[in-house]
């Protein structure tokens, strides 16, 4: 199958905007907010690619039926680093910002330095780097 759709951009639905633009820049995304739609922010991405967020008062004006998930989450984001010490301390200084630690950092067997953090709507973000 030949298509010529591209990925282009990832929304992601947050409670609180301010906090979550916090925690991603931690993770080197900046995000621009549009001063006419606060409810949103956006950051693109080297190769065009757009990440967004938008609050959950955003997405029920456009999808007045949506409700938050439960359960746990659909989607997890890895975030590459350049060390096994680069993970350790992004984890640390993610946690002690008072950010959840869902995994402390561990190297795996098949030599990636792995942890996972969460962001303020309990979305997983890995942080890795290859031993």
């Amino acid at each position: 199958m030949s298509t010529s759709a591209r990925l282009h951009q990832i929304n992601i639905v947050v409670s609180d905007l301010d906090v979550s633009i916090a925690f991603y820049r931690r993770l080197g995304l900046e995000f621009v907010v549009d001063a006419a739609h606060t409810s949103h922010a956006q950051c693109e991405l080297a190769d065009g690619t757009v990440v967004a967020l938008d609050t959950e008062a955003a997405v029920t004006q456009f999808t007045p039926t949506w409700t938050a998930p439960t359960g746990g989450p659909r989607v997890a984001f890895a975030f590459g680093l350049p060390s096994a010490d680069a993970v350790d301390k992004l984890y640390a200084e993610l946690v002690a910002a008072g950010f959840a630690g869902l995994r402390e950092p561990w190297s795996a067997e098949w030599g990636v330095r792995y942890a996972t953090v969460l962001d303020p709507d309990a979305v997983p973000a890995d942080l890795q780097a290859r031993l």
